[in-house]
């Protein structure tokens, strides 16, 4: 019943901007936190920014100004506003939504790749 599905990725160069969308399921559902996580080649995966049900936001030190979580709750979307991207942020994006503490779901990913 609860799908979470993201898009947006692709191929940039260094400097360049891209968005994310991270589409959950029906206005049914209520989701206490929405993030994005990315994992790169041989690295483990890494928060990168949250929102909450109540608009709170919180990034990784390596984003915090150039990266901007959003949210529409009509369309249940969630997005990431990528700007001055770097080859460090090259990475598959996964979106996380999750209802309370023990429940979430993840989105099959996404691939950033920045070329520099």
């Amino acid at each position: 019943q609860v799908q979470v599905v993201e898009s947006g990725g692709g191929l940039v160069q260094a400097g360049g901007s891209l968005r994310l969308s991270c589409a959950t399921s029906g206005s049914h559902y209520v989701f206490d936190h929405v993030g994005w996580y990315r994992e790169a080649p041989g690295k483990e995966r890494e928060f990168v920014a949250d929102i909450t049900s109540g608009n709170g936001t919180k990034y990784a030190d390596s984003v915090l100004g150039r990266f901007t979580i959003s949210r529409d709750m009509a369309k249940n979307t969630v997005y990431l506003q990528m700007n001055s991207l770097k080859a460090e942020d090259t990475a598959v994006y996964y979106c996380n939504a999750a209802r309370g503490s023990w429940l979430s779901w993840w989105g099959q990913g996404t691939q950033v790749t920045v070329s520099s």
